[in-house]
């Protein structure tokens, strides 16, 4: 994972335009509490169980996800995934419809060292308790060849799975088959630019009308118009140090914004009105987009 720096001009930047969460609009900000959780890099709320957040973290740690609590910050789950691999960068998650948790070990720091990458799919279990569920995976490649990634969502009508690579002058969305298959490669093809921004997570709106693509500083909502995307407007993102994940809450009324590091916060923010703003006169940067450098 690259690391940037700067954080603390950022962090000016963008809490100059922070907008105060009401936990009356959606789930309560929380901590994520538990020890064991040091990168959390991806966040999914659950539609099974409400107030739980899936999250991860992206490195050496092994096939866990846990669920935490967001009215105490506390783990409440730990899943064991068994029927894949060794992961390698998980770096983004997803709930997909009939409550199907997909898990994206997308990440390739190198920028296309990884000749393919996977995608771990499991049920999300009724009860919330540590245990093992066997999982199905995936091996995926990209048409014009390997790169690196932190961002997945699943449509949630459809059930499609998307991508948004990462890339400091701005990605593409990639899209999936229509049905992934575990016994072959599944070749993901870029079909929208996603400019002006490093992804660093994405998140769909409950209805599938909307998505959030962010970056560590910022974020860029668009309407999903079936994959042509269209852009709406630029967010502001709370800061909370190196941000790497967002998700609607299950109601789709909030974006819950995560980060990582030991007792990372997730703070959220009312869901953005489905407008464009106007663009910012030229040479003006709005807020959240300060170009940061980044090293490994």
């Amino acid at each position: 994972m690259r690391r940037p720096f700067a954080l603390l001009a950022a962090a000016l930047l963008v809490g100059a335009f922070a907008v105060p969460a009401s936990a009356a609009d959606g789930d309560e900000d929380f901590t994520i509490k538990d020890p064991r959780i040091t990168e959390s890099s991806g966040l999914a709320a659950s539609r099974l169980h409400p107030g739980i957040y899936w999250t991860h973290n992206d490195s050496d740690d092994g096939p866990y996800i846990y669920a935490v609590d967001s009215r105490t910050g506390e783990t409440v789950a730990r899943l064991t995934l068994t029927g894949v691999g060794t992961p390698r960068d998980v770096e983004a998650i997803s709930v997909g419809p009939d409550n199907r948790i997909y898990v994206g070990d997308i990440g390739d720091n190198l920028g296309g060292s990884w000749p393919h990458v996977w995608i771990y799919e499991l049920p999300e279990p009724k009860t919330l308790k540590d245990q093992t569920i066997r999982a199905t995976q995936y091996v995926v490649k990209y048409s014009d060849g390997a790169r690196d990634a932190e961002s997945l969502v699943v449509h949630p009508k459809t059930g499609r799975v998307y991508i948004v690579d990462k890339n400091e002058q701005g990605g593409h969305l990639y899209e999936g088959p229509a049905e992934l298959s575990a016994s072959g490669t599944n070749v993901f093809k870029p079909i929208a630019a996603v400019p002006d921004l490093e992804a660093t997570d994405a998140t769909l709106s409950p209805d599938g009308e909307h998505l959030v693509v962010r970056s560590y500083f910022g974020a860029i909502a668009y309407s999903w118009n079936g994959g042509k995307i269209k852009r709406e407007q630029r967010l502001g993102v709370p800061f909370l140090g190196q941000g790497e994940s967002v998700t609607y809450t299950a109601d789709g009324k909030r974006l819950m914004y995560g980060a990582e590091g030991a007792d990372s916060s997730v703070e959220g923010r009312t869901r953005p009105e489905a407008a464009a703003t106007r663009r910012p006169a030229a040479g003006v940067r709005p807020p959240g987009t300060t170009t940061v450098a980044a090293t490994d």
